[in-house]
């Protein structure tokens, strides 16, 4: 039979190319553009052109002679010649009629589609390879907005699909009922798959295209799937993908990391160069949310690590935040580490506290010492008015933070000196205001000039003696609030008395002892 149609065909090249015969086994319906495969000879009749591309022989000679004397682009039922050679799968012919003028971008009457949407939907590889090659517009639509790539998911024709992946196809498209790729994967039941053959592109190292990353982004996709193997792929293309993109929410790749407990994409992100700072809309944070994650451990491990072994702009932020959480929890080691460079020991988290306020919070005495030792300051409130002592003393008075605290505040007091009152006599005469202040090293203690005013001491206490208590009996402020008495080591006994009451009376008692014992024996 089809020998029988090449001799016809070949009788009929030279004379009349209209002649219509009823030769062909494929039909298809104007109103869907649907194909009917019904048969040979059971068509509508077609021109002997059209003969020739479906039974086309070999050499491709009589398909040459026939386009000698007819163009190509003469539509029939809404199709061209090159339609139908996809539709027969035919390359040879597709080459010959592509080198003789046919238009790769002929729309299907009806429904929109080219040449590309043709071979994607019916699956042909070497065609749509073929016109991939031929530069044929790959994000080409349907009038129902369909993109090749659309079509292959539709159809499940994965081969297709990576084709059209690896040649740039955009994956941020979408048609007219606002469905992408992946969500036409998820109606036809093919997420899967298309899971799979989208890793099995990018593990060959191709970033797949997307114009829109709220609709698919390369590096969330691999990200959310924890594919760490396709991950690696991405982060070393560096220039090519933005490890810092944000969906339409806000969303990095960290972040989503984090929200998925996936702790080695994590890892991969940051020592990559992902700043775990970015914000959300909702003002969250990759740090934050990992302090609500149930590996929220194993998260500060990598944020840990990370701080410890690099040193970048990103290094730093994430430092400060590894700092924090390391006063909070009592690791001294890493807090240690972390302190050697030139971080800001007083930086406030987002909450304002500093990691001296954590440690002291957390108790741990040794880490406020190790603190104060590298610049922190005591006396920094936060914005509910909160110090490092105050929040020492929620674990009770005269824990082990407070201890450190009080003695290094006191010691800074009697240091730096202060505005007192001293009493003269015993307290019989009047006092006078004094500027009162310790000797590092010698432990003397000064109010003036003279030798009279440097004294060492044996010993102080905050309140008055006995006899001083009777010496001012008729005096209403014998019992003074900020009173507090120094004993010298020549037994002379000296009142003083200090602004802020009770409590800054017990911080210079503290401060004097303090000194006076590191005089005698030493820090």
């Amino acid at each position: 039979m089809k020998t029988l149609i090449k001799v016809l065909l070949f009788n009929q090249a030279g004379a009349r190319t209209d002649t219509k015969v009823s030769l062909g086994a494929w039909s298809w319906d104007l109103t869907t553009g649907e194909e009917f495969r019904v048969g040979a000879g059971l068509a509508e009749p077609y021109s002997i052109t059209w003969c020739a591309v479906e039974y086309f022989e070999e050499t491709g000679s009589i398909l040459n002679m026939l386009l000698q004397h007819v163009s190509p682009n003469i539509p029939h039922f809404g199709r061209t010649l090159i339609h139908h050679a996809i539709l027969c799968a035919n390359l040879k012919a597709i080459e010959i009629l592509l080198n003789r003028g046919a238009d790769p971008e002929f729309p299907i009457q009806g429904t929109g589609s080219r040449l590309i949407h043709l071979s994607a939907r019916r699956g042909y590889y070497t065609v749509l390879n073929h016109l991939v090659n031929a530069g044929c517009n790959i994000d080409s639509k349907t009038e129902g907005g369909e993109t090749a790539l659309m079509i292959c998911a539709r159809y499940k024709h994965v081969d297709c699909l990576k084709l059209l992946a690896r040649s740039g196809a955009d994956f941020g498209l979408v048609n007219m009922a606002n469905q992408c790729v992946q969500s036409i994967a998820g109606l036809v039941r093919w997420t899967l798959g298309l899971r799979q053959a989208i890793l099995d592109v990018v593990r060959t190292g191709t970033v797949l295209y997307s114009s829109d990353t709220s609709i698919f982004s390369t590096l969330m996709f691999v990200t959310r799937i924890n594919d760490v193997e396709s991950l690696e792929k991405i982060v070393d293309q560096t220039g090519v993908v933005d490890l810092n993109e944000q969906d339409e929410n806000g969303y990095s790749a960290a972040m989503v990391a984090v929200i998925n407990g996936h702790v080695d994409a994590f890892q991969l992100l940051v020592f990559a160069g992902a700043d775990v700072n970015l914000e959300n809309k909702y003002g969250e944070t990759a740090i934050s949310l990992s302090k609500a994650s149930v590996n929220c451990g194993d998260f500060e491990k990598v944020i840990l690590e990370y701080a410890l072994t690099k040193s970048t702009p990103n290094s730093s932020n994430i430092t400060f935040y590894t700092l924090h959480r390391a006063a909070s929890k009592g690791d001294y080691d890493t807090v240690e580490a972390l302190t050697n460079g030139e971080n800001d020991v007083n930086a406030p988290d987002s909450d304002g506290y500093t990691p001296l306020m954590l440690a002291a919070r957390g108790g741990h005495g040794k880490i406020c010492k190790l603190l104060i030792s590298k610049g922190a300051i005591c006396d920094i409130e936060n914005a509910r008015h909160e110090t490092a002592l105050m929040l020492a003393r929620e674990n009770g008075v005269g824990n082990d933070a407070e201890r450190v605290l009080l003695d290094h505040m006191a010691r800074g007091l009697v240091l730096g000196g202060g505005r007192v009152k001293k009493h003269c006599k015993g307290g019989k005469g009047c006092p006078h205001t004094k500027q009162l202040v310790m000797v590092e090293g010698n432990g003397l203690l000064r109010w003036g000039k003279s030798s009279r005013r440097n004294v060492v001491c044996k010993w102080a206490e905050v309140g008055p003696s006995a006899s001083f208590r009777w010496n001012r009996r008729k005096k209403a402020d014998r019992d003074e609030a900020g009173l507090f008495r120094v004993v010298t080591t020549r037994n002379k006994e000296v009142h003083f008395v200090c602004e802020g009451g009770v409590e800054m009376a017990e911080l210079w008692v503290r401060g004097i002892q303090l000194v006076t014992r590191e005089a005698i024996f030493g820090k």
